[in-house]
C-alpha cells in the first residue's frame, strides 16, 4: 500500500466522523417529530399524505401493531413492483421496446428490491424499461431504506423509553424518514454525481462512430436519479450491470469517492442517533468506533491480499510469460517457483481508473453496508480478499451495516455482550439502565440464528443439488460463488461473486426466500426486543453496572462479533476460500 491509500482512507473515515453526529441529531429530532428548517417547505406535504391516507401521526402504537403495520406495507410494495415488471412489454416509458421478464425473475427482483437485497440476476440496461427502473425499483430504493430507518427508529425508542407501551408509529416514521432525510439528501446527491458527468436522461441510447469506423449503441437512461438513492439508502441495484464499474455509472474519482460516503452515511449517523435518544454520546462513539475499527482492519486486509496477487502471477512475470498445464476441466497446475518472485499486484477484475485500493475500500465498504454496488468484481478477488467480503456479510451487516438495520443489528450484538459479560463477572446483565432477561436473549439469538438457516442449508443443498453446473468455476471456487450468492441474499446485501448462472425458477425462489427471511428475521425479533425493553423499569446506573462504552466494552463487543461469527461460518469458510487459497499455494488455479 502507498502513502496516497492511507491518506484516502484516513479522509474517508474522518469525513465520516465529522459528519455523522449532526446529521444523527437531525434525525432524531425528525423521527421524534420535531421541527427542522425543511417543514415550511416539506410540513403541508407529509400533512397531505397523513389527511390522505387517514392516518394519525401522533398515535403511538406498541410493538405487535408497529410490525402488523410494517409487514402490510411490505406485500402493498411487492405487488406494486411485481405488476410493473410482468407488465412492462405493455406499459409507457419502455424505448427499448423490452419483453416483460419471467415470473420467476419477476419475483425474485420485487422482493429483492422490497427487502432492501437489490440483488439483480439480470442486466439493467438490457432488460429493465425506462418506466421499471423509475417506479418500480427506484421507488423501491426510497421506500425500503425508509422501512429500515423506521424499524431502526422503533428500537432506539424502546431503550430509550421507560415504562411505556408504544414504540412509535411507522407511518409516521415511514413518512418522515422519505420526506426529511432521504430526499433532501438525493435531490442534491443527484445534481452532483450529474455535474460529474453521471448520465440523467429517459433517452434509450445514443450511436457513435468509433476510430475504426464501426458503429456503437451505447445504453443510457435516468441512472442518476438511482444512483443516488441506491447508496444512500444502501440499495445497490446498478442501472447497469456493471454497476458502479460502468462510466455512466460511475465517471470520476470524485464520484467514486461521493458514492463510498453515501454508502457509509446513514447507517454511520444513525449510531449517533441512539446516542442522542439515550443521551449517552460516549456509547455512540464507543459502538461507532467498533464499526469503524473492524472496518479498517477489513480493508486493510482486502488491499493486503490484492496487492500480493498469486504466486502464479508473480511466477509468470518473472518468467515473462505464463507457463501453465491443464491438470483437470476447470483447473490449472502450475508449477511451484524454486525461488519465490517479487508479488505482483492482482489487477483482474478491477476498474483501472481507480486501481486497486479503491477496488478494496468499496468492496469493503459495500460488503459492510447492506449495499451490494460494486466497481469491481468480487469473483476476480484473492481467495483471502474474497473470504473478507464473504465474512463481513455473514457477521451480520453491522459494520455500519444497511440504513437502520446496521444498528438494530448491532444491539442485537450488544445484547448478547452484556448478557455474556454478566455470566463472566457474576452480576446481572443490564444495558443502558434496562435489565436484560430471557425474553430478550432468546430473541436476540432468534435473529442472530435465523438469517443463518436459509444461508448455509441453501448453499448445502445448491452444492449437491441444482447448482453443481451454476458456477463458472470449478472446486472451492465454484462453492465460493454458491456461498456467496445466499450469503449475499441471506444478509439482504446484493452483490454477487459473478460468474454464477443465477437466473433460474430454482436461484430465484431460494435466493427470494433466503432474502425474507433475512430482512424479517432479525427485524420482528427485533421490534419484539424493543417492545420489551420499552416496558421496563430502568435501574440506576451505578458502578456496579457493567460500562457499555470505553476500550473494555469496545474490545468485548469485537470479540462476541467475530467469535459467534467465526462459530457459525468458518466451517463454510474452510470449504470455499480458505481452502482455495492453500490450492493456490501449491499452484492450483481455478
Amino acid at each position: 500500500m502507498t502513502p496516497r491509500d492511507y491518506l484516502q482512507l484516513a479522509l474517508f473515515l474522518g469525513i465520516l466522523a465529522a459528519v455523522s453526529p449532526s446529521l444523527g441529531r437531525y434525525i432524531h429530532r425528525v423521527l421524534e417529530g420535531g421541527r427542522t428548517w425543511l417543514h415550511p417547505l416539506l410540513g403541508p406535504v407529509e400533512r397531505l399524505i397523513y389527511a390522505t391516507a387517514g392516518i394519525d401521526p401522533t398515535s403511538d402504537h406498541p410493538w405487535q401493531r408497529y410490525a402488523v403495520n410494517l409487514l402490510g406495507f411490505t406485500p402493498a410494495g411487492f405487488c406494486l413492483t411485481f405488476g410493473v415488471l410482468v407488465f412492462q412489454d405493455v406499459l409507457p416509458l419502455n424505448p427499448q421496446h423490452f419483453p416483460a421478464p419471467s415470473w420467476d425473475l419477476a419475483l425474485n427482483t420485487a422482493v429483492s428490491f422490497v427487502t432492501n437485497t437489490n440483488w439483480q440476476a439480470y442486466g439493467g440496461e438490457t432488460a429493465m424499461s425506462h418506466l421499471s427502473q423509475v417506479v418500480a425499483l427506484t421507488y423501491q430504493n426510497f421506500v425500503s431504506a425508509a422501512v429500515g430507518m423506521a424499524a431502526c427508529m422503533a428500537v432506539v425508542r424502546g431503550i430509550a423509553r421507560t415504562e411505556a407501551q408504544g414504540i412509535g408509529n411507522f407511518w409516521a416514521d415511514l413518512v418522515r424518514s422519505t420526506l426529511y432525510v432521504l430526499l433532501p439528501l438525493c435531490v442534491p446527491g443527484a445534481l452532483l454525481l450529474v455535474g460529474q458527468g453521471m448520465v440523467q436522461t429517459l433517452a434509450a441510447s445514443f450511436t457513435a462512430t468509433t476510430l475504426e469506423g464501426a458503429v456503437q449503441t451505447t445504453a443510457v437512461g435516468p441512472v442518476a436519479s438511482q444512483v443516488i438513492i441506491k447508496m444512500l439508502g444502501t440499495n445497490g441495484g446498478g442501472f447497469f450491470n456493471a454497476n458502479a464499474a460502468h462510466p455512466f455509472e460511475n465517471p470520476t474519482a470524485l464520484a467514486n469517492f461521493i458514492q463510498m460516503l453515501c454508502i457509509f452515511m446513514l447507517p454511520s449517523a444513525l449510531v449517533f442517533t441512539l446516542g442522542v435518544a439515550v443521551r449517552r454520546p460516549r456509547h455512540a462513539w464507543t459502538v461507532w468506533g467498533v464499526m469503524a475499527a473492524v472496518f479498517v482492519a477489513g480493508t486493510l486486509l482486502t488491499a493486503h491480499f490484492e496487492y500480493r496477487g498469486t504466486p502464479a502471477m508473480a511466477q509468470a512475470v518473472a518468467a515473462g510469460s505464463p507457463t501453465t498445464s491443464v491438470a483437470a476441466p476447470g483447473v490449472t497446475s502450475v508449477p511451484a517457483p524454486a525461488n519465490a518472485p517479487a508479488p505482483v499486484p492482482n489487477m483482474e477484475g478491477k476498474e483501472v481508473r481507480f486501481g486497486i485500493f479503491s477496488s478494496s475500500l468499496f468492496a469493503t465498504v459495500t460488503t459492510d453496508a447492506s449495499c451490494g454496488a460494486v466497481n469491481a468484481m468480487h469473483d476476480s478477488l484473492t481467495p483471502l480478499g474474497g473470504l473478507v467480503t464473504l465474512l463481513n456479510m455473514q457477521l451480520g451487516e453491522i459494520i455500519f451495516g444497511g440504513v437502520g438495520s446496521g444498528l438494530y443489528g448491532m444491539v442485537l450484538f450488544i445484547i448478547l455482550t452484556v448478557f455474556l459479560a454478566g455470566l463472566m463477572v457474576g452480576r446481572t446483565p443490564d444495558y443502558l439502565g434496562k435489565r436484560i432477561e430471557g425474553r430478550e436473549v432468546t430473541l436476540a439469538v432468534a435473529a442472530l440464528l435465523l438469517p443463518a438457516l436459509p444461508l448455509l442449508g441453501f448453499t448445502a443443498l445448491a452444492a449437491v443439488g441444482w447448482g453443481p453446473q451454476a458456477p463458472a468455476n470449478a472446486g472451492a471456487h465454484g462453492f465460493s460463488e454458491l456461498l456467496y450468492a445466499y450469503t449475499s441474499a441471506s444478509q439482504n446485501n446484493g452483490s454477487a461473486f459473478a460468474g454464477l448462472a443465477a437466473n433460474s425458477p430454482v436461484f430465484n425462489l431460494t435466493t427470494a426466500a433466503s432474502m425474507l427471511i433475512g430482512r424479517f428475521g432479525v427485524m420482528l425479533p427485533m421490534l419484539a426486543v424493543a417492545g420489551s425493553l420499552a416496558a421496563r423499569r430502568p435501574r440506576p446506573v451505578t458502578d456496579a453496572s457493567f460500562p457499555v462504552e470505553g476500550a473494555t466494552f469496545a474490545l468485548l463487543l469485537t470479540s462476541v462479533i467475530l467469535i459467534v461469527g467465526a462459530l457459525t461460518y468458518l466451517p463454510a469458510l474452510s470449504l470455499g476460500p480458505i481452502v482455495e487459497h492453500l490450492q493456490m499455494l501449491e499452484g492450483r488455479l481455478y
